[in-house]
């Protein structure tokens, strides 16, 4: 999402500057200044500065947002902190809203966590059990440190170009291939995504009028479904996909791992996942989030991944999906 943001921000005139370790390509930005350091050792490089806002897209263990918050409390009017609707302990209820409670970090989970060296590598997948829970401790580091001045940001799932996980865009290059594609668990099902540029955008406005607080932040709820999305992409697309339904039991017989080799998927069997892609979030909806067409984030999602010639990281490869869709059929 940092380049989007970056776009936004640029858009709405706003000086910009990047603090990174400079591993990823960042592209042509001219106009943008780039410090390269490590958050947990290199801090002192952006001292005698001043901000209006920081935002963090990458803190997941609460110390490292302890020391970050720490020390832009003194330098940054605001703190903007992208979390995650992970952190929540349950997601059984649909429309759940920001008054849910949080996940605790168990014995167990802090034992593992104990392990992870907070100046190397740590992603989602790094943290695994402890994901929310730790969003949960670093939502609460950044409060402590600057209270009453923290944007919260419990985002849902993120789509649109450049998405590094390709979860979504596995449903959106699979669908304009054409052809029988395997598809998920019931149709009417609901999902729920956001594109990248409108997380965005309401982030940076949220950050001009500084305002505080936490926000879930994903589509609206109750609107879209696996089979609209499905049908919507391929319309986008002008594709010929004719879509074969795999039922739940289908697919825990094949070992089909929820999420991963289905992207946006979870047995619904399961009470803990009844509410995942169904929050409430009246609370951003009345500070104005908007939201560009569904057409759009296929279609720029579609022609962003054309450009690229690794394979997909997520869902099925072709050969395990026609053996599946023959299975199906044989049923």
């Amino acid at each position: 999402m940092g380049r989007h943001l970056v776009d936004s921000l640029l858009a709405r005139g706003h000086e910009v500057m990047l603090f990174n370790r400079g591993k990823h390509p960042a592209g042509d930005m001219p106009d943008i200044e780039m410090i390269h350091g490590d958050r947990n050792l290199d801090l002192g490089k952006l001292r005698e500065r001043r901000w209006k806002a920081v935002i963090d897209t990458c803190g997941y263990l609460p110390d490292m947002v302890t020391r970050s918050a720490g020390f832009f409390a003194g330098s940054a009017d605001m703190y903007v902190f992208i979390s995650s609707m992970s952190c929540y302990a349950d997601t059984s209820r649909p429309d759940f809203d920001e008054s849910t409670p949080v996940a605790e970090l168990t014995e167990e989970l802090r034992v593992e966590t104990d392990k992870i060296d907070g100046a190397s590598d740590i992603t989602a997948p790094t943290l695994g059990a402890a994901y929310g829970p730790m969003k949960a401790l670093c939502e609460q580091a950044a409060e402590a440190a600057m209270p009453g001045r923290v944007l919260q940001v419990r985002s849902g799932l993120i789509v649109g170009p450049h998405d590094p996980t390709d979860r979504f865009t596995y449903w959106v290059m699979r669908t304009a291939r054409g052809g029988k594609v395997l598809a998920p668990g019931t149709p009417g099902r609901y999902v729920q995504l956001i594109d990248a540029r409108d997380l965005s955008d309401w982030i940076v406005s949220m950050t001009e009028q500084k305002t505080p607080g936490i926000f879930n932040v994903t589509g609206r709820p109750f609107e879209m479904t696996m089979e609209s999305m499905l049908e919507e992409t391929r319309a986008a697309t002008g594709s010929d996909a004719e879509f074969a339904w795999a039922d739940e039991d289908f697919l825990e017989r094949e070992n089909i791992a929820p999420w991963s080799e289905m992207p946006l998927y979870l047995p619904e069997s399961d009470e803990s996942n009844k509410g995942f892609l169904s929050a409430n979030i009246d609370k951003a909806l009345a500070t104005d989030l908007k939201f560009r067409p569904f057409r759009e984030t296929v279609l720029d999602t579609f022609t962003w991944r054309k450009t690229m010639d690794s394979p997909l990281k997520a869902g099925l490869a072709p050969e395990r999906e026609a053996e599946l869709l023959a299975k199906l059929k044989g049923q």
